[in-house]
């Protein structure tokens, strides 16, 4: 089957929600990915994190195997064998005291504001329904209805209103609007330690730590979404520890699935995840044993393997070498327009174009 039939078949029966390249990947192996046309691509976008262990990772690919054979999910009726091991594993990696698996980076995001708002009413005495949670114009923490709620990308909101009340944004960056925007009923402050949506935008230095100092002065709990900045992708396990910051609780997700199964998680100390009761939230998928397993074995793979370091040593010579370019520069850099520009040898480098 050549691309066309694929895309063809997609554009018919798939709802449009995404405008892909024309180009229908069929194995990925490392750093490298193919087509069905045995067209070879280097792939720098890496599922927008999410693949940092590279693609179909040995180690990552045997523990999804060996855990398939066993045991795929339990309701959460039940135990599990792999979920109470990913916790522990997690909170010695972190240094936090609970998580909560979700499945999604989004859903991720939405525990972390229902535990916000669960710990303003319960810890804080803010007065029922009124607490506030800061978030920052240009912000991304996904796609559902309460998260485009606080989104300032208006395409994205759309015809999909109405919106869910109790969020406030602020500029990205400033901690003086930061400060001014707190209230008695602030809950807490949502911020992505580098906002990778409306380009990769890294705030002023000393940002997230003095942001930090305010939320401490204040009593609103400090959240970062490290889904994306997590886990090794910017030279430390969390972006925020380049300011010597510990949030109060952290968003992470992406790469924890070793680029083969989807899982994410909120990571906080007992006062604040401590807030949940049977009942008050769950997921049929969250914390099932294949996802853990998987986890488990990413994770070990990041610490063995030095994710952090090697981010760190590439992403400093990857800089060196962009900035001895001589070429003029063409088109501005669009992290949602990508082009895929063949070369010769059949090896294609993937390009950007003005959007």
């Amino acid at each position: 089957m050549d691309t066309k039939f694929y895309v063809d078949m997609e554009d018919i029966y798939g709802a449009h929600n995404y405008d892909p390249l024309d180009v229908v990947l069929t194995k990925g192996k490392g750093i490298w990915v193919w087509d069905v046309e045995d067209n070879k691509y280097l792939d720098f976008l890496s599922a927008y994190s999410a693949v940092n262990h590279g693609h179909c990772h040995p180690r990552v690919v045997k523990a999804l195997n060996d855990q398939a054979k066993n045991l795929t999910l339990t309701s959460r009726a039940f135990r599990n064998n792999q979920w109470p091991l990913l916790t522990k594993e997690l909170c010695d990696l972190t240094g936090y005291e609970m998580v909560l698996a979700m499945n999604s980076g989004a859903e991720a995001v939405e525990t972390a504001l229902k535990a916000a708002r669960m710990w303003g009413y319960q810890k804080k005495g803010i007065p029922e329904n009124q607490a506030e949670i800061i978030t920052c114009e240009n912000n991304f923490h996904g796609r559902t209805i309460t998260v485009i709620s606080f989104s300032t990308e208006e395409h994205y909101k759309k015809d999909f209103g109405p919106f869910t009340p109790g969020f406030i944004q602020i500029p990205y960056g400033d901690t003086d609007e930061l400060e001014k925007a707190i209230t008695p009923n602030t809950a807490a402050f949502l911020v992505e330690p580098i906002q990778a949506e409306a380009g990769i935008i890294i705030p002023p230095e000393g940002y997230i730590k003095q942001a930090k100092q305010i939320c401490e002065k204040n009593n609103v709990l400090f959240i970062a979404d490290e889904i994306q900045t997590g886990l090794g992708r910017t030279g430390s396990l969390f972006a925020c520890e380049h300011e010597g910051v510990k949030p109060d609780m952290v968003v992470i997700g992406k790469s924890l699935g070793g680029g083969c199964y989807a899982i994410s998680a909120a990571i906080a100390n007992r006062d604040i995840l401590g807030v949940f009761t049977p009942s008050s939230h769950g997921s049929t998928f969250g914390a099932n044993p294949l996802a853990c397993a998987v986890a488990r074995e990413a994770l070990r793979v990041m610490e063995e393997e030095n994710f952090s370091q090697n981010a760190e040593e590439q992403g400093q010579y990857f800089m060196k070498k962009l900035k001895t370019l001589k070429r003029p520069r063409l088109n501005p850099i669009c992290m949602a327009c990508f082009t895929a520009a063949p070369i010769n040898p059949p090896i294609a480098a993937v390009g950007v174009k003005a959007c």
